[in-house]
């Protein structure tokens, strides 16, 4: 069976369009034969770290049909994020233009027989002026690449163990942490090593100011549950301009009370997350994103120390969520907010 790793294989076109101060948006979005790019060393991206990205996904139904989930919603929050880094804002209607080609074009490659695969898209927009100038360029290029790919983290939905991060901060109150751009990630990356060398999957990330209140992990959003049953409550950490706000956050707060949950946003401390923990107040904690969908954490580890959330294994609530996704996402459901874009795709 071929194995789809995240973000290794691309498929065999892109979608581009240039910005320039003279003439903005100049025509509509091209598509291309993937392939290398030519620049200049001097280009003003590769410098000053203008360059903000998206992630979302294409999803195959059962008779054929390629929906897209969410791409107005990508497409506001690319806005956002260009607009945090001083860079032009990209009209909604030429990125879903431009999403609904490359899926023509490239969605032919997602298998028709394997539900375990989606198309995943990158949007990227970049300063591509050749200039040192300190100043926001007065160039740039929107490019739209894709892959086929299974699970960020597994197919399965196994829980994974995650590490607080004591010693980094992600972002800062008044920084780029709910923009998408290049160097949240980067920055991450150091932090991210330590989780690994700790034997863990994952970090956690605090407040940068107190350093108590947990906001986010890796690129993910965070959830937990408190209770079980049709009782339990579903709580999320509130947008404090610091962390991203996740298109499927918001879905799985919309899905979680359609299911009769109770959704709170809550500020919850490394302390409380323990107590609470090992108490069995809370019962459930899990990790959301494009990527890694509904991801279980089983095991935190803190310092020297450390706690199981829960049993150590998935947890009901998050499941029955990550089956809900999973069934709107490939057509097994009704659209009740018409999430999904559909698309035809070309004979290959």
């Amino acid at each position: 069976m071929a194995t789809y790793g995240f973000g290794e294989r691309f498929t065999d076109h892109l979608v581009t369009l240039t910005w320039t101060a003279d003439a903005g948006w100049a025509g509509r979005p091209r598509v291309l034969p993937f392939g290398d790019l030519p620049f200049s060393p001097a280009m003003a991206g590769l410098h000053y770290g203008q360059v903000v990205f998206e992630g979302l996904k294409a999803y195959r139904r059962r008779d054929g049909a390629l929906g897209t989930f969410r791409p107005d919603a990508h497409a506001r929050r690319f806005q956002q994020s260009a607009r945090r880094l001083a860079m032009p804002e990209l009209p909604e209607e030429l990125f879903l233009e431009a999403v609904d080609a490359f899926v023509a074009r490239d969605g032919g490659l997602l298998p028709a027989d394997d539900p375990r695969l989606s198309l995943y898209l990158r949007p990227i927009l970049f300063a591509s002026e050749a200039s040192l100038a300190l100043r926001p360029a007065r160039e740039y290029t929107f490019l739209l690449m894709g892959f086929v790919t299974e699970g960020f983290f597994s197919d399965r939905p196994d829980p994974v163990s995650v590490l607080v991060s004591r010693e980094f901060s992600r972002a800062a109150p008044g920084g780029t942490g709910q923009a998408k751009c290049a160097g949240n990630y980067a920055g991450a990356f150091l932090a991210q090593r330590q989780a690994a060398d700790a034997g863990c999957r994952q970090v956690v990330w605090l407040d940068p100011v107190e350093r108590r209140w947990i906001e986010e992990m890796g690129g993910m959003n965070l959830f937990f549950v408190r209770g079980s049953g049709p009782s339990a409550e579903v709580l999320t950490p509130p947008l404090t301009g610091t962390l991203l706000p996740g298109i499927t956050r918001d879905s799985l707060l919309t899905l979680a009370a359609e299911l009769g949950y109770t959704t709170r946003e809550e500020r919850i401390s490394v302390d409380q997350w323990r107590e609470e923990s090992e108490s069995g107040l809370i019962t459930e904690a899990f990790a959301c994103g494009t990527a890694a969908l509904v991801t279980p954490i089983g095991e935190v580890r803190d310092g020297d120390g450390g706690w199981l959330v829960g049993d150590g294994k998935a947890g009901p609530l998050a499941m029955e969520l990550r089956t809900a996704l999973t069934d709107l996402h490939q057509g097994r459901v009704d659209d009740a907010h018409s999430w999904l874009r559909w698309a035809t795709t070309e004979e290959r």
